[in-house]
């Protein structure tokens, strides 16, 4: 959560241990409290506070047709590209970061959500996770949130939903990591305007598709490696569509931009390739800040890739209004 500054505000602290309290409460109350809770278990009852353990089943990007309501609040990422580990912020820096719960490991990564606030409506791309807030806080950029509201409010109430098969920019781009070879491949997905929900990969033109797993920085990763490429890459999102580039080259840190789209009109030809900022090989998320700007050069890589007709979408359908109040924690 920020305060309407360039940074996060601080966290609450988190609340004292409840054993302190039973503690004090005594060793009477301490075995019953114990002898309660293995009666509970026995009786194959859940206690309240196991739900930590369960947490990730419930990482979820908002779904797309859905109305939440919530807050919003505003920072800058300096034009990096966030947790998403894009190359670089949006041109137009209208762009979100997610609550983890929303964020969901890098499964909300570049998809797009229409925010409604008291001057108006605003379409952001996510491209960031905001450690700090809580289901429903959206954090938007500095020039997002002046589209909304009026930047000295700091924080508004909003309302806001998932956009299902946004208008796309281009064709899907693909970016393989710093440290990748033919023993161990990760590779970004851009552009494809709904959240992915699969990355698949194979050698040449032949041979068995390989499924990549979905880093929580957005990469998706292969850990023994897919060979020297180069590749065809089968990309599928969460409504549904699906398309395959080829032609993708082991090129590290280099941009390559097929002439494939996700959905809508496709075409054919040579690609360009532009080199995006370094990293190290394998990034982790962290939890208090977001990552920094670097320097980019330009590096023009030819490669090919063609198309396949996208897979009938899903068709989604629009929910109520989703109550967005916190639950409560097990340390009140």
């Amino acid at each position: 959560m920020t305060d309407g500054t360039d940074g996060p505000a601080d966290r609450t602290a988190a609340p004292p241990s409840r054993l302190g309290r039973w503690l004090a409460g005594g060793a009477v109350a301490a075995l019953a409290t114990v002898l309660g809770l293995s009666l509970a278990l026995s009786s194959g009852a859940a206690p309240a506070c196991a739900a930590p353990a369960r947490a990730a089943a419930l990482l979820a990007p908002p779904a797309a047709g859905t109305l939440n309501k919530g807050k919003a609040t505003f920072y800058d990422s300096k034009g990096a590209g966030g947790n998403c580990s894009y190359p670089a912020a949006p041109a137009d820096r209208l762009y979100v970061a997610l609550g983890p719960s929303e964020y969901a490991d890098g499964a909300a990564c570049g998809g797009y959500l229409d925010v409604t606030g008291p001057k108006g409506k605003v379409r952001v791309m996510v491209m960031d996770q905001c450690p700090e807030c809580a289901p429903g806080h959206v954090d938007l950029s500095r020039e997002a949130f002046a589209r909304i509201a009026e930047p000295v409010q700091g924080i508004v109430n909003v309302s806001y939903r998932m956009v299902g098969d946004p208008p796309l920019a281009g064709p899907l781009t693909f970016r393989i990591k710093e440290g990748a070879s033919r023993y161990w491949f990760a590779v970004l997905v851009a552009g494809h305007g709904n959240p992915l929900r699969a990355v698949e990969v194979r050698q040449g033109s032949s041979g068995a598709w390989r499924a990549a797993s979905r880093e929580s920085y957005n990469y998706w990763l292969i850990d023994s490696g897919a060979g020297p490429g180069p590749y065809q890459i089968r990309v599928t999102d969460t409504r549904g569509h699906r398309a395959t580039a080829t032609g993708i080259r082991m090129a590290p840190g280099q941009v390559q931009r097929s002439t494939v789209r996700m959905y809508g009109a496709t075409s054919g030809g040579s690609t360009t390739s532009t080199r995006s900022p370094s990293a190290s090989p394998k990034p982790s998320v962290s939890a208090t800040a977001r990552p920094t700007p670097s320097a980019s050069s330009v590096a023009s890589v030819p490669a090919t890739a063609s198309a396949s007709a996208p897979a009938t979408p899903a068709t989604d359908t629009a929910l109520a209004p989703a109550s967005l109040a916190a639950s409560p924690g097990c340390g009140g």
